[in-house]
């Protein structure tokens, strides 16, 4: 996927583990994050992110959701606000056919809805 002038990584060019001081956040509904998500990553739902910026550290952050189109919609909209930040293209389905670790909340393996 091309999102123009989107800083975008592949899931090949993000360490494993992710290193310290590079923030994750997760744009997914909260369905989606409790199916599977990436530990230690923030959770702050897309349409939610603009009344909860102050929030987000002030470090390079690595949004994510499933694929890759609303964390690039969150990029977007971060860096308008002078963030550092880069999207994951493929998203979580490219972490998890990367073989990426996950977490879940609902008891049950970890699994990208």
């Amino acid at each position: 996927m091309n999102y123009g002038a989107i800083p975008t990584v592949d899931i090949e060019r993000v360490p494993d583990p992710v290193p310290e001081g590079l923030h994750v956040l997760d744009v997914r509904e909260d369905v989606e994050w409790a199916y599977g998500h990436i530990e230690g990553a923030q959770h702050i739902p897309l349409m939610q992110l603009p009344g909860r910026l102050d929030e987000l550290p002030d470090t390079k952050t690595l949004v994510v959701c499933k694929v890759g189109g609303r964390s690039a919609q969150a990029v977007s909209y971060l860096q308008a606000q002078g963030r550092d930040a880069v999207n994951l293209d493929g998203g979580m389905l490219d972490w998890s056919s990367a073989g990426r670790p996950m977490v879940s909340e609902t008891g049950d393996a970890p699994q990208v809805v």
